[in-house]
């Protein structure tokens, strides 16, 4: 003899348990990649030979040494990046240390500058200029933009454009632009910037997720290495180092 609302419940147990199932799974699919990257490693992406970081004031006193003697997955870090300037008149606390104790220790170096979109990009370029002394096998200058501020799309084009033209023009080397994924995607996705080496930040994921051209990944902002006590960027370099050293600046400043 059948009983109904034993047979109810059980249906609506049912139910319950798939829709918790289904939820589980989309929730922990679309942050799956997060959970690996803090503890299955996969924010160190293999198949790169050329790894490094880039840092600025919020990293601290860095023991340089103890960096460059650091391995990730068997590869030394080639390559610092460090904040230079901000705006039209900041200047990184660290960047004068950094940018000479990297260099020091063997590492090929680079220096970026955050762009702020509402102040003139011209004034930005002369405050970079006038602040970074670029030498013969440094990397080419960076602009790190990531906000549109108050312009419209075609007015932070013409600004980022203004920025790489007159620092190229000062420095005699296509100036390297990072952003984010969807930056790219949404404002800086221009003929106008595809000559100019991409940096590319994209956090979390198996693979970097353009389809373009690219020279270099931020894969992740957790990693940790001997000599900085803080958590740090990590960075691979798409080719050899013998193409790394070819993108490099050929002369003084």
């Amino acid at each position: 003899m059948s009983h109904p609302l034993r047979w109810r419940s059980v249906a609506v147990a049912t139910v319950l348990l798939t829709a918790w199932c289904m939820l589980y799974y989309h929730a922990t699919r679309s942050t799956s990649d997060l959970w690996q990257a803090i503890y299955r490693n996969q924010g160190l992406p293999d198949g790169f030979e050329i790894r490094g970081i880039d840092v600025s004031h919020y990293q601290g006193d860095i023991n340089w040494e103890r960096v460059s003697h650091t391995k990730v997955m068997d590869s030394p870090i080639s390559f610092a990046i460090m904040k230079a300037t901000e705006g039209v008149s900041i200047v990184d606390d660290h960047f004068i240390t950094n940018f000479r104790e990297s260099r020091r220790h063997g590492m090929i170096r680079g220096a970026y500058h955050f762009f702020t979109p509402d102040e003139p990009a011209s004034s930005q370029a002369a405050h970079f200029i006038r602040r970074v002394r670029l030498e013969k096998d440094d990397l080419p200058p960076v602009l790190d933009i990531e906000t549109i501020g108050n312009l419209s799309g075609e007015e932070l084009h013409d600004a980022v454009l203004t920025f790489l033209l007159l620092v190229e023009d000062y420095y005699g080397a296509k100036p390297i632009l990072y952003t984010n994924l969807n930056f790219k995607q949404r404002y800086l996705n221009s003929p106008d910037f595809e000559s100019y080496p991409f940096w590319i930040a994209h956090y979390y994921v198996k693979n970097v997720g353009w389809q373009g051209e690219w020279h270099f990944w931020q894969h992740t902002d957790r990693g940790r290495l001997p000599g900085i006590q803080t958590l740090v960027d990590f960075d691979v370099f798409n080719g050899s180092m013998y193409a790394l050293k070819q993108l490099c600046v050929k002369s003084n400043n």
